[in-house]
């Protein structure tokens, strides 16, 4: 968008093209020039003229969706004077338009509400937009509109209006709410039986309730509660308008979340909600799931609001167990969605219980989770009709997952012994369809971990029969079998007369295709939990490992069962780790050779990651206790696998996701012999800064951190560590430095201050000495404004450790050196770092990156307080103290308020907490 101001009818022609030129790229051509034309000041003037010319729905929206965002985005750009005539104008857009279309209604009252919160000046707008439109008929579906956006713009995070201006706007809403709720019922009193009438009016009620500024007196008393639970009665009431009852009702039910002091409101909902038990079984009845759902969640939410009044009072006044009974009654529906909407509720109810640790209380909720259970128990039955296994991804299979975290949750309340015992007499005792045996295995397998497998003639009978399950039984069932044989790993480390058995059953498993993946995690588990044990059928997991491409395995699963033989690998004597580790490692290895001749004959490259990732988890897993001077059983292998390890690395420097899977298995590589891989260092360092000026990835530099931490306390290799952190950081800060280098490399940020940071934990002399340590800090102060979680956290990590070792460790030898060192770097920088911080945390930075900044503050204050607390202030100086728009952002008390909790505070928590605080009026 060139400085000229476009004409009309070339935005015309830019709308008509992004709605119906059938080329994409033209689509795209006008959707770029658009936007560029939403980003200039012209904007505010072309989509006011395109609202008053009315011309078509398409510019109209366009139009009104350009004024909401920039009155959201770039409120600045008008002078104050202008404020009212755009005002005026808008309001006078939303009466011409309100018959063309309801999407550009809703765009304009989110610009009258966002103009509304911003604009100091308009003072009490409900109370003037009620009086002005609230007699004409034809008006009041525009006006519930804006008075519905109104409330939930108070808190959205496209306006940072901050918490002084959000107090008063609260304070004046909450001032005219009673007027608001007069008008909704007056409305529904004239428009009768006008269903659209109707859900706006819900609609606009439910906002004010989530807002929390309703007096709970006068909503107790109100007709329009009354009128909200005779819809949720009505078996006539159609879909659209019962959900908007129901999201109404809901949104009253978490607004008094705090009972106590909603006491009458309290009542009337809790009452209200109890009488739509009829309401619910005619929904059944009629085979209603929309009104189903919709009960369930009121019911749900009725439970959660008055959780804790029934934990403290079960069965008294609103501790009333009919809650319970509601939710029980949803789980008895056929359909699977209609109780898990419910089970956020039973967990919170079962961490209620678990914290109370009352037995007493325990034994009143107990009936009610067992009832749960049976119910989840049939819930998660497949179909008579299907066939194969167990799917894992589809919709079912993922409530199957959340019924098994709920099961493990509750479980402590029936007891896991008793409900193992019952869940396998029902097998033993009847004799079930297979669909009803595979539900009761899924239940079994979720809580045999929480069984204890200490003599437990059960646990070995339940063993014992379901490896003999025949072939000939329906897959499912074998499937999920073989879940539960993995889940009793700890039973069969108890009793290893049953390993025998175990093992033949899942191999049985692995060399069928269906049941390979679910048989190659089980061994995995008995692996990991029988590691001595397993050490005699080393041979066979050798065996397994050698073939591993001869059964039809997930990744994942194949991965795993490596990994079961790595650990078990680890437990051979340490004459035996060298060889079988070689025997482990020589297919995957056999495999890379394989693919780069092959790549240096015919020119193509192949994909090297599956090998790469199989070499990676073995070393990640072979770790064996290794006594001080003797020398680790893997260092050989690792010396004679580096070649083909460097070689792929090489061929693949170009594609970063292949260099990442190189590094990563160097990186464990490292790991799993530690100061054993010292013969590897000058080659691999010289490889990676090689191939890092080329191709900058950053998974280098997430290597050279792994180095620093093993190497950087021996003497002789620190300058040949710096040497690779100055080789480094050269392309690293021409990348960063680029326009938007650190918003579009946060990666490469997170990995930089991950090794320079090891550098300061592993030789901080070493680094602070160096003449990089200068533009690293400087590159660490640019980088506090990153709002990138991981990027962010080690950027604070960085900073925090690097003024730390200014005062920790004072007994040491260097410590007057580091405290010297550090003295000069806050000379230099402390002042710029302190300002930069501040300004993050108000304007840059998301709510939970906070407490990191708040440590990295907490530090500078410990090393040296006077200066800090100077520092701060200049700090604090420097911010804005209005909103262009003349309200005020930040009072002198509040600064010198802040000023004080902090330069006073005696713990991190302190600053914490003040910051969290002051932020909050930028926000």
């Amino acid at each position: 968008m060139d400085g000229g101001k476009p004409n009309l009818a070339l935005v015309y022609q830019a709308v008509q093209a992004l709605y119906h030129d059938p080329d994409p790229a033209g689509k795209e051509r006008a959707s770029v020039w658009l936007g560029e034309l939403q980003r200039s000041m012209h904007a505010w003037e072309i989509s006011d003229q395109l609202l008053q010319l009315k011309q078509d729905v398409e510019s109209c929206y366009f139009a009104a969706q350009t004024m909401k965002m920039k009155i959201q985005t770039s409120f600045y750009e008008l002078p104050q004077e202008t404020h009212i005539a755009l005002r005026d104008s808008l309001l006078s857009h939303i009466q011409n338009l309100k018959d063309l279309s309801p999407i550009i209604v809703t765009q304009l009252a989110l610009a009258i509400a966002d103009l509304a919160l911003q604009m100091a000046s308009w003072k009490g707008c409900v109370h003037t937009l009620i009086e002005k439109y609230s007699n004409d008929v034809t008006s009041m579906p525009f006006l519930i509109e804006i008075l519905t956006v109104l409330p939930e713009e108070v808190h959205s995070r496209s306006l940072r209006i901050g918490a002084n201006r959000r107090t008063e706007i609260i304070e004046d809403l909450a001032y005219y709410s009673t007027t608001v709720i007069t008008l909704l019922m007056t409305c529904v009193e004239k428009s009768g039986n006008d269903e659209k009438m109707l859900i706006k009016v819900f609609r606009c009620l439910g906002s004010w309730f989530n807002l929390g500024v309703l007096d709970s007196n006068f909503m107790a008393n109100n007709q329009l509660l009354m009128v909200l639970f005779q819809v949720l009665q009505r078996d006539e009431t159609s879909t659209n308008l019962h959900e908007a009852a129901s999201d109404c009702v809901c949104s009253a039910l978490y607004a008094i979340e705090n009972v106590d002091t909603h006491m009458p409101l309290a009542v009337q909902l809790f009452q209200g909600v109890l009488t739509l038990e009829t309401a619910y079984h005619m929904a059944v009845a009629r085979e209603d799931l929309d009104k189903v759902l919709n009960y369930c969640r009121i019911f749900t939410e009725l439970c959660e609001t008055f959780l804790e009044i029934t934990v403290r009072s079960p069965g008294q006044g609103m501790g009333d167990l009919r809650t319970l009974e509601l939710l029980l009654i949803c789980a008895g529906h056929p359909q699977y969605e209609v109780v898990e909407i419910s089970f956020n509720f039973w967990y919170r109810l079962g961490e209620h219980l678990y914290k109370t640790n009352d037995p007493a209380l325990h034994g009143v909720f107990r009936p009610y989770i067992q009832r749960l259970l049976h119910s989840l128990a049939r819930h998660c039955q497949l179909d008579p009709d299907h066939e194969g296994i167990p799917e894992d991804t589809d919709d079912f299979g993922e409530f199957r997952m959340r019924v098994s975290d709920l099961v493990k949750d509750v479980i402590f309340l029936v007891g896991s012994m008793e409900c193992f015992s019952q869940l396998y007499s029902t097998l033993k005792e009847g004799n079930p369809p297979w669909e009803v045996t595979e539900a009761v295995l899924f239940i079994m397998a979720s809580i045999a971990k929480s069984v204890d497998p200490e003599n437990n003639p059960t646990l070995t009978e339940v063993l014992e029969q379901v490896v003999l399950l025949p072939q000939t039984v329906h897959m499912a069932v074998r499937y999920t079998s073989i879940e539960l044989v993995g889940e009793m790993s700890e039973v069969v480390d108890r009793n290893p007369r049953f390993l025998d058995p175990v093992l033949n059953y899942l191999m049985k498993g692995l060399r069928e295709k269906p049941l390979a993946s679910v048989a190659a995690k089980a061994i995995h588990n008995i692996c990991s939990v029988c590691r001595d044990h397993m050490a005699q059928h080393f041979q066979g997991l050798l065996d397994i490992a050698r073939s591993l491409d001869s059964f039809v395995l997930s990744t994942e699963a194949a991965i795993g069962l490596l990994k079961g033989t790595a650990l078990v690998l680890a437990r051979l004597p340490l004459e035996k780790i060298a060889e079988c580790l070689s025997d482990l490692c020589s297919v995957q290895v056999m495999a890379l050779k394989k693919l780069l001749a092959q790549d240096s004959s015919n020119g193509k490259s192949s994909d090297p990651t599956v090998w790469l990732d199989r070499l990676a988890v073995i070393f990640r897993h072979t770790n064996p206790i290794v006594e001080n001077g003797q020398t680790h059983p893997c260092q050989k292998v690792i010396q004679e696998i580096w070649p083909v390890l460097s070689e792929t690395l090489n061929t693949h420097q170009a594609d970063n996701r292949i260099v990442e899977r190189c590094c990563r298995c160097l990186r464990f590589a490292v790991r799993c012999v530690g100061k054993g891989s010292a013969s590897l260092l000058q080659p691999l360092v010289t490889q990676m800064v090689n191939v890092y000026q080329v191709y900058p990835h950053s998974c280098f530099l997430y290597l050279g951190s792994i180095l620093v931490d093993e190497y950087g306390m021996e003497e002789g290799c620190r300058q040949g560590l710096l040497d690779m952190l100055q080789a480094l950081c050269m392309p690293t800060f021409q990348l960063l430095e680029q326009p938007n280098g650190l918003r579009n490399h946060p990666d490469t940020v997170d990995d930089l201050f991950r090794l320079v940071t090891r550098f300061v934990q592993r030789s901080p002399v070493t680094l602070l000495s160096s003449s990089i340590i200068i533009h690293i800090i400087q590159c660490a102060i640019a980088a506090t404004t990153l709002d990138h979680r991981d990027a962010n956290c080690s950027v604070m990590k960085f900073v925090r450790d690097l003024i730390h070792t200014g005062v920790s460790n004072d007994h040491e030898d260097d410590f007057e050196v580091r405290k010297r060192l550090i003295g000069q770097a806050m000379e230099q920088h402390g002042q710029q770092l302190v300002t930069q911080l501040i300004h993050s945390c108000c304007f840059c930075l998301p709510s939970y990156t906070l407490p990191d900044v708040a440590e990295v503050l907490w530090e500078i204050m410990i090393f040296d307080r006077p200066t800090f607390c100077r520092w701060l202030e200049a700090a604090l100086k420097g911010l804005p103290k209005e909103m262009s728009v003349g309200a005020v952002t930040v009072t002198h008390k509040q600064l010198t308020d802040f000023h004080k909790q902090v330069t006073s505070a005696e713990e991190c928590k302190q600053v914490c907490w003040a910051v969290r605080e002051f932020t909050r009026l930028y926000r």
